[in-house]
């Protein structure tokens, strides 16, 4: 049996994700109406937001560095920025990914050519997490560069990064909305907006339910976790594959060592002697590189 037919019992069914998993949190903050919502609560200020949100946006300073994907990247009437994401797990470096985030999103705000700096927007990197990050039980984390030695002075850049804990305890400082926008997000259930007070996120719930309750949705959600099972497997394949490889690598190195020869080293590990002595010929020359950079290269060559 097919293994992503096999395991369909095991994913979560489209009618059990939350806001916090990644495909609903997707699909839901496409619309613009959706994403207006959320921002405004987060935010605590009525939003009108330019355009269509654009999702996994990729930003790249050069085709060969490093690249992210935003979630949802969005701007405002006043060219405000807004990039919103989701994030499950505590990968132990979200600090500093949100610095690097924040500057590739601000090296996309000019054009080439501009010299006035201050023709950058404002920009918002807002993070929503089931965790808290510094437990202060606080539900809300907004950081802004301050000056140490002068108390209350900001350095007024424009950039704000803001941390969202659905796990919050401590309520100072943001309002019920929020709390209760964060709960249904984790939550993302009839019950969880039906004890909410917010006509909001109850109009959120309403268009969340449509979006659950689509066929065409239903039926992009299971393709999408198919690929997803796919890819793992080739990655599995690929990984098996690669540690066969240098275990022969290992082989050939043992035994060259010993001075036997490409040919002999064939016959014995009962390879194509081809292949043995592309693997031999390259620990000679390179006897410095160790069993992983050699497959490497001799996959490329390949």
């Amino acid at each position: 049996m097919d293994i992503a037919v096999k395991n369909r019992q095991t994913v979560k069914r489209l009618k059990e994700l939350t806001l916090l998993d990644r495909f609903l949190f997707a699909e839901t903050m496409e619309d613009k109406r959706n994403l207006q919502l959320i921002l405004s609560i987060i935010l605590g200020k009525e939003l009108e937001l330019k355009g269509q949100p654009q999702v996994e946006k990729e930003l790249r300073t050069a085709p060969w560095l490093r690249s992210i994907r935003l979630d949802v990247y969005t701007t405002d009437e006043e060219r405000r920025v807004y990039s919103t994401e989701v994030q499950k797990i505590n990968t132990g470096n979200l600090v500093k990914r949100s610095r690097f985030y924040q500057a590739l999103i601000d090296g996309s705000l000019l054009m080439p050519g501009e010299i006035d700096f201050n023709e950058m927007q404002p920009s918002y990197l807002i993070s929503i997490m089931p965790f808290d990050l510094w437990g202060y039980g606080r539900y809300k984390y907004t950081f802004r560069m301050t000056c140490q030695e002068q108390e209350g002075l900001l350095l007024e850049d424009g950039a704000s990064r803001i941390f969202l804990n659905t796990h919050g305890t401590n309520g100072e400082g943001v309002g019920t909305e929020l709390i209760e926008l964060l709960h249904y997000m984790e939550h993302t259930t009839d019950q969880a907006a039906s004890h909410s007070t917010s006509q909001r996120i109850k109009e959120l719930h309403g268009r969340v339910s449509q979006l659950k309750a689509s066929e065409e949705i239903g039926v992009k959600y299971m393709q999408e976790w198919e690929e997803r099972i796919y890819l793992q497997q080739e990655a599995r394949a690929e990984g098996e594959a690669a540690g066969e490889s240098v275990k022969l690598i290992k082989q050939v190195r043992k035994k060259a060592a010993k001075g036997v020869t490409a040919e002999a080293c064939a016959d014995m590990l009962e390879e194509e002697v081809y292949l043995i002595e592309k693997i031999y010929d390259m620990i000679k020359a390179n006897p410095d590189w160790d069993d992983t950079r050699i497959y490497e290269t001799l996959k490329v060559s390949r």
